[in-house]
């Protein structure tokens, strides 16, 4: 490499996050409002440019924190977007993460310093997104949908337990599929997943249901 070489100027990576929630069922997906250009007033997911003395994963966390409020959150790197004109600015290359919150023991920022909202939109309702948000957001549902079938990644969805409709709702919502509720029920004892807590919880209003958690990794086990 020759830094003269002008090929290697003006170039920078972004650190982008998919963080994704489940409320009452519905998968939800973190979106901030920018409030500069460009693309001003567009809604994107979170993130923004890394500084050059920081690695990925600390640079994505602490563009999550400035844009949301958000702290203590896993995240898993799954893929990068390097489209030459992605970002009107220079060239951009993106690195992109995906995280899983319970949103109930958050409070995300309505407004900071680059941005002027904060909401939790359904996946099937998702606004006109910046950048290349929208292509980044696919691949991170799709990363999403194979993680819930080889792992034990809805653990940190549900960390107070959950009812078996609240459940096969989120796999239907993230599978974009029904399933059969005797078998999906069926299904999962079978594979020794989970275990009931012995307490019971409402779910859309109806009777109180049996809450269970997941009691080990499925790590290797493909669910559906």
């Amino acid at each position: 490499m020759r830094k003269s070489n002008a090929l290697y100027k003006n170039q920078g990576i972004h650190v982008i996050t998919a963080i994704f929630t489940v409320e009452q069922g519905v998968t939800k997906v973190l979106l901030v409002k920018r409030k500069n250009e460009p693309y001003k007033g567009d809604w994107i997911l979170t993130g923004g440019a890394l500084y050059n003395n920081e690695d990925l994963e600390t640079g994505a966390l602490r563009e999550i924190e400035e844009k949301s409020g958000i702290k203590n959150i896993d995240i898993e790197q799954f893929k990068s977007f390097g489209r030459v004109d992605r970002s009107p600015v220079m060239r951009m290359v993106a690195v992109a993460y995906i995280g899983i919150i319970d949103s109930s023991r958050v409070k995300i920022l309505r407004e900071t310093t680059n941005t002027t909202n904060a909401d939790w939109f359904p996946i099937d309702k998702i606004p006109g997104l910046g950048f290349d948000h929208e292509e980044i957001l696919n691949e991170a549902l799709k990363y999403l949908q194979s993680k819930i079938i080889t792992t034990d990644i809805l653990k940190s969805l549900f960390p107070n337990g959950f009812t078996l409709p609240e459940i096969q709702k989120t796999y239907e919502a993230i599978l974009n599929k029904k399933i059969d509720r005797r078998n999906f029920r069926k299904k999962l004892l079978s594979l020794d997943l989970i275990e009931d807590t012995l307490e019971t919880r409402k779910f859309e209003g109806k009777k109180p249901a049996k809450l269970y958690k997941f009691k080990s990794t499925i790590k290797n086990k493909n669910v559906f």
